[in-house]
């Protein structure tokens, strides 16, 4: 390494060292988030970029952004550490990347924009707030993945998406791209060598646990930011909403309905209860007399009796209900979900019971998903479900009825007695909320895409 070469790498990390301690001294609860990247110099891109692990830069762009204005600086570093903390590098999936690209970058310079801080404050273009505002009408927390789906449904032309680019580019996103490609090509490898296997294993391994890392350095800042939460004032809330969002607990929904099931008997053939060996072989000796019959039945899990209440109050919207009922169906519409005898209750109710399905098949399941139609629009009150449940058990309708699985917005008035079944609250959102519930009651809250069956079938 030359000494020009080593003169440069000093350069850079002085100024990033200086940008970090700028952003401690004004965000304090970014602490933890602030020792998460190192620094690395590169000449491969022309800017600079994060892969979630480096600060990777061209120390003459670098240079160029301090001299302008050390605050382009400041705002580049908690560009990148806001990409890194809600995990954006990490959630490429199945999505168009320029676009994915575009809705992280107004999801984190919203936020940028929005703090009060000498450190970062620019004037914010009239673009940018017209864009803003657009965006709000329909989300009232900015993230990325609400903005991203809002902008797949506009039809931009190349220029106009280019301006949108351009309006919120900070940061150079091929770590990200390289990233994945990286992934790409280690599943595309010819795996005949143990040595590209564990190659692929490891940089598995290696993403899996770095993903972790800025998944707790996400959760730690969302406790840091709760204390310094009253000096930030207002200024505070779309952050810490965001972060609620990006750390709550995934579910997969149809894990999560096999705690519905019940275990029980079923007529098949148990193809784990008896020894092919000397079945096959008192076939083959016999001619056709199998030494060892096969069992008729088999112990497994599947649905019974069950009640799925839906809220069909003003502010849970159709589509949204519709979306849950066709993940649900397209769960229990299998037939390994089924015994041949159940027994659903679908009931939909607001502040009052409005109607009770009993489904009794596969075939009714369908039925009812093709004509569905949303009842009620009044206020929501949770009562009335248990209360007709309750009943409907006095008159021995269900014999065991193994839970209630409840889809609402959360707001409404809840049984103060814990019923005799299992319940579950299905939330709703694409803002996460801090919905309580009775202690005797589960909670799931699903965001847009743990409801994406509806979507893909349409």
């Amino acid at each position: 390494m030359n000494e020009n070469h080593e003169r440069l790498i000093q350069i850079g990390n002085a100024i990033l060292n200086a940008s970090r301690n700028e952003l401690y001294l004004s965000l304090r609860f970014l602490d933890i988030a602030l020792s998460g990247l190192n620094y690395q110099m590169n000449l491969s891109s022309l800017y600079v970029g994060t892969d979630g692990e480096k600060v990777l830069f061209n120390p003459r762009y670098l240079a160029e952004r301090y001299q302008s204005d050390p605050v382009l600086v400041n705002r580049l570093y908690l560009h990148m550490l806001l990409h890194c903390i809600f995990r954006h590098p990490f959630h490429t999936g199945e999505r168009d990347e320029a676009l994915w690209g575009v809705a992280c970058d107004i999801a984190v310079e919203s936020i940028v924009d929005s703090l009060p801080l000498k450190a970062t404050h620019l004037v914010v273009s009239d673009r940018r707030n017209e864009m803003y505002d657009e965006l709000k009408k329909d989300l009232k927390v900015l993230s990325a993945e609400g903005i991203y789906r809002m902008l797949s449904e506009k039809k931009f032309t190349d220029k106009e998406f280019g301006k949108l680019q351009l309006e919120f580019w900070v940061d150079d996103h091929v770590f990200w791209e390289k990233k994945k490609e990286d992934e790409q090509n280690n599943d595309n490898q010819n795996d005949d060598t143990s040595e590209n296997q564990d190659q692929t294993e490891q940089e598995q391994e290696k993403q899996k646990q770095l993903e972790e890392k800025w998944q707790q350095i996400g959760e730690k800042m969302e406790t840091n930011l709760e204390t310094f939460s009253k000096e930030m004032g207002e200024n505070a809330g779309d952050l810490l909403q965001l972060l609620k969002i990006e750390n709550r607990e995934k579910y997969d929904y149809r894990r999560f309905l096999q705690k519905f099931m019940t275990l029980k008997e079923d007529l098949r053939v148990d193809d784990d209860a008896y020894d092919y060996i000397f079945y096959t072989y008192g076939l083959s000796l016999y001619g056709n007399l199998p030494l060892i019959e096969s069992l008729e039945y088999k112990e497994v899990k599947k649905i019974e009796e069950l009640v799925i209440a839906i809220d069909t109050s003003e502010s849970c919207e159709g589509e949204t209900v519709r979306r849950f009922l066709a993940e649900t169906y397209t769960i229990l519409g299998t037939s390994e979900s089924f015994f041949h005898k159940i027994n659903i209750h679908l009931i939909q109710c607001d502040a009052k019971l409005q109607q009770d399905t009993i489904i009794t098949s596969k075939e009714e399941l369908e039925q009812y998903m093709e004509s569905f139609r949303l009842m009620g629009s009044g206020g929501t009150d949770f009562r009335p479900v248990f209360e007709y449940v309750d009943k409907l058990i006095l008159e021995k309708a269900f014999h065991n009825l193994k839970g209630l699985i409840y889809f609402t917005d959360g707001y409404g008035t809840f049984p103060r007695r814990r019923p005799s079944y299992d319940t579950a609250f299905i939330f709703f959102h694409e803002e996460y909320l801090d919905l309580n519930v009775p202690p005797w009651a589960m909670k799931v809250v699903l965001g847009p895409e743990d409801l994406s069956i509806y979507d893909k079938e349409k």
